[in-house]
């Protein structure tokens, strides 16, 4: 499903060049909820945004359903992204707009018909528990609810993946686990591949099937969430579970 071939990426900042990403390879298996985790700075959201080339690497080749993102041309990998969803942490909601238009939003800058918008829109959101927020503006949301609004915004256009960069690391721990099964019926129910990327140990243990270990912008090891296979066997996994399993 994505193929991550030998990815590097190097930034230039005030006090030099920084390499956020070092020669990662990573292969994501169709309809699995894959995890990036690590400590801050570790390049987890930078990996996460050369899949869909919101960043675009420097050297390394990007697959997405058998389709070579990196050597398409502007016009093609626009059409391509429609194919992928995403998820922020700080939600990126239109706060001028109420929740359904919120979540139609895509629907209409891809030209859909208004009657088939309306179908999508209240299917996205009955999937979040949300219809009866529809005409709700954000002001009035909590940070919970938002969430699930960029949930049903990200999954309304059918996507065959959904991107989520640090979704849960604004929120308290009884509405993370909320977001997180949200997700993981995002994944069930509709099939679509989820990769997540999280500080939080415990979040990535409980949604995922498996997880890439990342530090100073290099993947460590990929390890199976299984009884068989634990995080916790992991030593550098152990280093992460610092403070009640935050990073």
């Amino acid at each position: 499903m994505i193929q991550l071939n030998n990815i590097n990426k190097t930034y230039k900042t005030s006090s030099g060049l920084l390499k956020a990403v070092d020669a990662v390879s990573v292969h994501i298996e169709k309809g699995e909820v894959f995890g990036f985790i690590g400590f801050s700075g570790a390049g987890k959201s930078t990996l996460l945004r050369c899949i869909n080339l919101l960043e675009r690497p420097d050297e390394g080749g990007v697959q997405v359903d058998g389709e070579d993102f990196t050597g398409l041309s502007k016009k093609e990998l626009l059409k391509q992204r429609q194919k992928i969803g995403m998820i922020f942490q700080n939600y990126n909601l239109l706060q001028n707009a109420n929740v359904f238009d919120n979540v139609a939003f895509p629907l209409e800058i891809a030209h859909v018909p208004k009657e088939s918008r309306r179908e999508h829109v209240e299917k996205s959101l009955a999937i979040v528990d949300l219809s009866e927020k529809a005409r709700d503006y954000p002001a009035k949301l909590s940070g919970g609810q938002k969430q699930r609004v960029a949930i049903a915004r990200a999954i309304v256009t059918e996507p065959k993946i959904l991107l989520c960069d640090e979704p849960t690391s604004a929120l308290d721990p009884q509405t993370t686990q909320s977001i997180l099964e949200y997700l993981k019926r995002v994944n069930q129910d509709l099939g679509i591949t989820v990769v997540i990327v999280t500080h939080e140990m415990e979040a990535a243990r409980h949604v995922c099937d498996r997880v890439a270990v990342m530090e100073h912008g290099k993947l460590i090891e990929t390890v199976t969430m299984s009884a068989s296979s634990s995080l916790a066997q992991s030593d550098l996994a152990k280093m992460l579970f610092v403070d009640g399993g935050g990073i």
